[in-house]
C-alpha cells in the first residue's frame, strides 16, 4: 500500500477520522474518555482522528456507541470499508495479468447482483462486447500497463460473466453517449458485427438501452462510466485504477446522476434508428 500522503486511501482515512473526531466533540467526550470506553489505548483513537491509523468495523460501531451516534454506524462503516478498498492502481493490479482486474467486475458480485445501471460515454459496457472488440481493448491495456498477456483466460472469465448478468431474472439498465456506439475497435466489418450484435441484446425485455445523441442539448454532466450495483456499490475506471464507491450518500448520488443521464437518452425505435445510422455508414 502506497504510504504517499496525498493518495487516495490516505485522504479517505483522513476524512473518516475528521468524522470520527467530530462525532467525540458534538458529545463532549476526550479522547481518553472514548478510548476508554471503546477499549482502545488513547493514542490509537489520536492515530484514527489524524488518518493515521484506520478502525476495524467493530471500533467505528463502537465510537458511535459511546457518542451516541447509533444512526451514523452504516455510513461510518461503510466509510470504512471504501477507505481501504476504494482504490486499486491497474499497474499493480495487472502484475498477474487482466483476468481478475475489478474488485467489482467479479462474477461473484455479477451474480450477487439484481439491477445493473450503467453509463458508458465513449466505450460500449463489457457485456454488451463481441470477443473481437474485447480482444482488441485488452490489446491496447497489456501494452499500456506492460502486463503479462494472459488474453484468452481473460476472455473466458468475461463470457462467463456476461452470461451471468443477462439473465432475465436481472435488470440491466445502460445509458450510452452516442459517441460510445461510433467509437471502433477493429475493422469496419468487426464494428458492424458489434453493433449488430448490441441490437440483438437491445431486444431483449430485460435490458433496457438508452442513447445520448450527440447533438442533444445537455444538463446533466457524466464525463466518467460508472457502473451501479444495485444499491451497493458503484464502479468507476480511469486509464491508472479502479475506483469503488461504497458509502450509502455517495451511491445514492450517483443513481440521482444515472436518473439525469436517463432523461436525456432516447429508447427503442429512436434508439435503433442512431444504431441502423453508423451501421448503414460502415
Amino acid at each position: 500500500m502506497t504510504t504517499d500522503p496525498s493518495s487516495p486511501v490516505a485522504q479517505a482515512r483522513r476524512e473518516l477520522g475528521s468524522r470520527l473526531r467530530q462525532l467525540r466533540k458534538s458529545a463532549g467526550l476526550t479522547q481518553q474518555a472514548v478510548a476508554d470506553a471503546t477499549g482502545q489505548h488513547v493514542t490509537r483513537v489520536s492515530r484514527i482522528e489524524n488518518g493515521g491509523q484506520a478502525p476495524t468495523e467493530r471500533q467505528v460501531a463502537d465510537w458511535c456507541a459511546v457518542c451516541r451516534a447509533d444512526a451514523q454506524i452504516p455510513e461510518l462503516i461503510a466509510t470504512t470499508q471504501a477507505a481501504e478498498t476504494a482504490y486499486l492502481e491497474w499497474s499493480r493490479q495487472s502484475r498477474a495479468g487482466m483476468r481478475r482486474l475489478g474488485d467489482l467486475h467479479s462474477i461473484p458480485t455479477y451474480q450477487r447482483t439484481t439491477t445493473f445501471r450503467i453509463h458508458e460515454p465513449i466505450v460500449l459496457p463489457g457485456i454488451f462486447q463481441t470477443e473481437t472488440y474485447i480482444r482488441q481493448m485488452l490489446a491496447f491495456w497489456y501494452a499500456f500497463l506492460d502486463a503479462p498477456n494472459d488474453a484468452d483466460a481473460t476472455v473466458a472469465m468475461k463470457a462467463e460473466r456476461t452470461a451471468v448478468a443477462l439473465n432475465p431474472a436481472k435488470r440491466i439498465l445502460a445509458v450510452l453517449g452516442e459517441q460510445a456506439l461510433r467509437t471502433r475497435r477493429g475493422t469496419p466489418s468487426d464494428h458492424s458485427d458489434q453493433l449488430t450484435h448490441l441490437l440483438s441484446l437491445m431486444r431483449l425485455p430485460f435490458v433496457s438501452v438508452g442513447v445520448i445523441p450527440a447533438d442533444v442539448e445537455r444538463r446533466a454532466i457524466g464525463t466518467i462510466g460508472f457502473w451501479i450495483f444495485d444499491d451497493n456499490a458503484v464502479a468507476l475506471e480511469t486509464p491508472t485504477a479502479a475506483i469503488k464507491v461504497t458509502r450509502p450518500q455517495e451511491v445514492a448520488l450517483y443513481a440521482s446522476m444515472f436518473d439525469q443521464l436517463q432523461s436525456e437518452a432516447v429508447y427503442g425505435h429512436e434508439a435503433r434508428q442512431l444504431v441502423g445510422k453508423i451501421l448503414a455508414s460502415l
